[in-house]
């Protein structure tokens, strides 16, 4: 199991495992964590489950694809290290991977 963490925007951090395989968000979703609403169900067609990405991890996590990069258009406060939590798929290379959560959602 990949070890994530996620930072709600009010610093409460939430540690979860996830399946490699799955993404970010559906491990978020799986473990309640506050923030990450995914109202499209993780079809990069919205931007309710906006994350942005520890600085340390961008290089690993990489860079969205066209289509994430137009759904970001829709999120709130995008900022160079930010992805859909759709799009982040989980590997071993992630293990430890930290993630906070924006203000509010798109």
């Amino acid at each position: 199991m990949t070890k994530l963490t996620f930072i709600a925007h009010d610093g409460t951090r939430f540690d979860v495992e996830a399946e490699n395989g799955s993404t970010v968000m559906e491990s978020a979703i799986r473990n309640s964590v506050p923030g990450i609403e995914a109202e499209c169900g993780g079809a990069c067609a919205c931007a309710t489950c906006h994350v942005y990405v520890g600085e340390e991890w961008t290089d690993v996590v990489g860079e969205p694809e066209a289509m994430e990069e137009d759904m970001l258009d829709f999120a709130y406060d995008v900022r160079p290290n930010s992805r859909l939590s759709c799009q982040i798929r989980i590997k071993d290379e992630l293990d430890g991977l930290v993630v906070s959560i924006p203000e509010r959602q798109g």
